[in-house]
């Protein structure tokens, strides 16, 4: 059945403001229209797939949720390992790790750093081929993960499809990094609806974020009020950046939620503490719970 070209213009140009406000929204922080308008738009999607089923592409807004339970997880080895992080317990400590990335370097003069607040949820990896995201995974031990794509298609901050401008924009494979979380409102949100349901409490936001992701049926997880912070990076072919600063503005770019807000490009090692200082101030005043502070 041949599809008429108005159709064909239609189904794109309503992708596209869809893709446009779920960046406002999950990326910007900043959303142009209410979600009365937004559901508009994608019962039109809906219904214009549902008349042309030749129409639905893997990457459509319309595709995040699909398909039978699963019995089981598949394992899904990391192409670069996803190491643990080092701890620092004191400011001396901190003090000498800066003394030991100087040493490396062989360089005195100060070094920057970046200092993001430490996200407690799960660390999860997502793999793009060619721009479209082929796999989710768990960090599992570390070398090899679960693959829980399905449950992470149906996570709205996270892009189906990267977006094809900036630096990044041209890379054949990436693998970003980052974590699946709760705010804390709608962790409450959550727990009240379960209360009223007769149904036991989550214990707290990190344990509501992995079991939603270990779900068998998506339609479960999709449920569930995640969010998704981008991070790092394993491999990444055909694109280079200069700094882990230029890294974190280039995800942006690319479509990701970045948590920039309370995410500080710090001179020296000085201020590392000083930002380090001010962010345990407020942190029982952020809209998510950290466990620490990460200094890359």
């Amino acid at each position: 059945m041949e599809i008429p070209n108005d159709i064909l213009q239609e189904t794109e140009h309503l992708r596209a403001q869809i893709r446009h406000h779920d960046y406002r929204y999950y990326v910007l922080d900043n959303p142009e229209i209410p979600d009365s308008e937004y559901d508009r738009l994608y019962r039109q999607l809906e219904q214009l797939e549902s008349e042309y089923p030749e129409l639905v592409t893997l990457d459509s807004p319309t595709q995040r949720v699909g398909g039978a339970p699963l019995d089981k997880f598949e394992q899904a080895p990391h192409a670069v390992p996803m190491l643990s992080l080092s701890n620092a317990f004191s400011d001396e400590e901190l003090m000498d790790f800066d003394a030991r990335v100087k040493r490396t370097l062989g360089d005195s003069r100060n070094v920057s750093y970046v200092l993001e607040p430490k996200l407690d949820g799960v660390a999860m990896e997502l793999v793009y081929e060619n721009g479209m995201l082929v796999t989710g995974s768990t960090r599992g031990d570390g070398y090899t993960g679960e693959d829980v794509t399905a449950n992470v298609r149906t996570i709205r901050g996270i892009p189906l499809s990267l977006t094809q401008k900036g630096p990044l924009s041209n890379v054949s494979v990436i693998d970003i990094r980052g974590e699946v979380f709760m705010n804390r409102a709608d962790f409450d949100k959550l727990n009240r609806s379960r209360d009223e349901e007769g149904l036991q409490p989550f214990a707290n936001p990190r344990n509501a974020s992995a079991g939603a992701i270990r779900q068998l049926d998506p339609r479960v997880t999709a449920s569930r009020p995640l969010r998704f912070f981008a991070y790092a990076v394993g491999r990444m072919e055909g694109a280079l950046f200069e700094s882990h600063w230029d890294l974190l503005s280039g995800f942006k770019d690319l479509g990701l939620p970045v948590n920039l807000e309370h995410t500080h490009l710090c001179r020296d090692i000085r201020a590392v503490l000083n930002h380090y200082r001010r962010l345990q101030e407020i942190r029982h005043d952020l809209p998510y719970e950290i466990d620490g502070t990460v200094v890359k």
